[in-house]
């Protein structure tokens, strides 16, 4: 009996110890690649030629080429031209149980008029954008991704005349996720186009993205000639959509349903371990016990 017993206490042990060094291992790996990425601080000239960023408190920058990384290979998105850049909590990688981001792009479909701003019913249109993205979801399932549905707002519509930024947040549930996911869309209307600013992150992030709302929209600055007051009738192009038809994701409406920004940190972690919400609990454990936040590696 006793020996049987020692038996059992030595597999057990053998098995911790191999727990715990996978845990490592995938820990090391996870440290790798956030330590691999090369970050920017202070004033950044966009790669649309026609406004600057500067890096606001809390936050650190990835260019284009390093953000499209992230984005497609680490996160599982589809290919996206678009993106400028990411702005990412300083406190925290892109790989993590705590990653989430700003991405940046900017469309040039010319000067939207805000003329229908306070006419908008937005129970009407979240009805309609909840039927869109049910209509999707074939041709999300055909190209291999996860089916969506649109929960409801995360946070109403809002459009701030004053500032021409406008401001709107779903909550989403992927299938085969139990975790929700949040996009928030921030759109800051120039002369020429919009910049497309989304926060891709988890509805247990919102209280963190909603703070940073104001500092993010207001590290965006139009250069001269580029600004919605700049905006000349005679030369200018009209774009075909108004601040209503942003919120509704008529614009570039594949891309608004089909290419979701999921936050899909977590393959990296099922391809090497096969699954496994246990071993981030250990991961962020030991992280605990060590006095070093979960999710807050150095990078």
């Amino acid at each position: 009996m006793k020996r049987c017993l020692l038996a059992v206490v030595s597999m057990l042990l053998l098995s911790f110890v191999g727990f715990a060094q996978m845990a490592d291992s995938i820990q090391f790996k996870l440290d790798s690649i956030n330590q691999s990425l090369h970050y920017q601080q202070g004033t950044i000239e966009l790669e649309s030629g026609n406004a600057s960023l500067k890096v606001p408190a809390g936050f650190k920058f990835l260019d284009r080429t390093e953000s499209r990384y992230v984005l497609e290979d680490l996160w599982g998105n589809p290919e996206d031209t678009s993106i400028l850049g990411m702005l990412v909590p300083e406190n925290a990688g892109v790989v993590g149980p705590n990653s989430w981001a700003f991405t940046i792009s900017f469309d040039q479909m010319g000067y939207v008029k805000d003329s229908d701003a306070e006419d908008i019913n937005y129970d009407d249109l979240l009805k309609e954008q909840q039927a869109d993205a049910k209509a999707a979801n074939a041709e999300r399932a055909a190209a291999g991704y996860s089916t969506v549905e649109l929960v409801g707002w995360a946070s109403s519509p809002y459009y701030d005349k004053s500032k021409k930024t406008l401001h709107w947040a779903k909550e989403l549930e992927f299938d085969g996720d139990s975790i929700h996911t949040l996009n928030y869309n921030l759109r800051i209307l120039g002369r020429k186009g919009i910049f497309l600013i989304n926060a891709v992150a988890g509805m247990e992030d919102l209280p963190q993205v909603k703070t940073s709302i104001e500092p993010v929209l207001a590290s965006v600055s139009f250069k001269d000639g580029h600004r919605y007051a700049d905006y000349d009738s005679n030369v200018d192009e009209v774009a075909a959509w108004t601040v209503g038809g942003l919120v509704a994701g008529k614009v570039l409406a594949k891309a608004g349903f089909f290419a979701v920004l999921l936050k899909f940190w977590k393959i990296i972690a099922f391809a090497l371990i096969g699954g496994g919400t246990a071993l981030w609990r250990f991961i962020s454990r030991k992280k605990e016990d060590t006095g070093v936040p979960a999710g807050n590696e150095p990078v």
